[in-house]
């Protein structure tokens, strides 16, 4: 069974009591194979005030947890059951898994890229509107995980920038 990420709401400012007590639930019942991981996403926050830089960290969701779970009866009844938790988010309360993209948008789970591309290195482009096509890499971007490569396109070098899930070495 695969686990999925699964968002439960809570009561506002509770999100870190509901995460011990099923972090605590968990371990007394010896589920770890069935509820993953809890994640309260955050963000750093710079705020000035009085002339004072100051920088915090802040919950991205209030009043919301992210269950990395099987879902299933047992499951369900445990979150749901827990002090805090007023439910999960879904049409009619029906708990609806997040999407691989929905995670790493929401900066739930990131996924690690490896690249083995260089400049000059030749790619082709396995997805979007210029799939099939192949070009030059002509600059490496770790941070933002893209490529700019110079493609062949109508008789002229365009270049373009490409997300690394977009090409593969040739």
């Amino acid at each position: 069974m695969n686990s999925e990420w699964f968002i439960a709401h809570t009561y506002s400012g509770y999100e870190n009591k509901v995460k011990s007590s099923i972090e605590k639930l968990v371990e007394n019942n010896n589920m770890q194979d069935v509820i993953c991981e809890i994640k309260i996403p955050m963000e750093e926050v710079t705020e000035i005030k009085n002339g004072e830089k100051k920088t915090s960290m802040k919950k991205k969701y209030p009043g919301y947890i992210f269950v990395k779970m099987v879902m299933n009866d047992e499951t369900w009844y445990i979150v749901r059951n827990t002090r805090g938790v007023t439910g999960f988010v879904g049409p009619a309360s029906k708990p609806t898994p997040l999407t691989e993209k929905e995670t790493a948008d929401m900066g739930v789970e990131t996924q690690v890229v490896s690249v083995d591309i260089a400049e000059n290195d030749n790619v082709k482009i396995t997805s979007g509107p210029l799939s099939g096509f192949t070009g030059a890499v002509k600059k490496v971007d770790i941070d933002k995980k893209i490529v700019t490569a110079v493609v062949s396109m109508f008789g002229r070098e365009t270049p373009v920038d490409l997300e690394f899930s977009q090409i593969e070495k040739i």
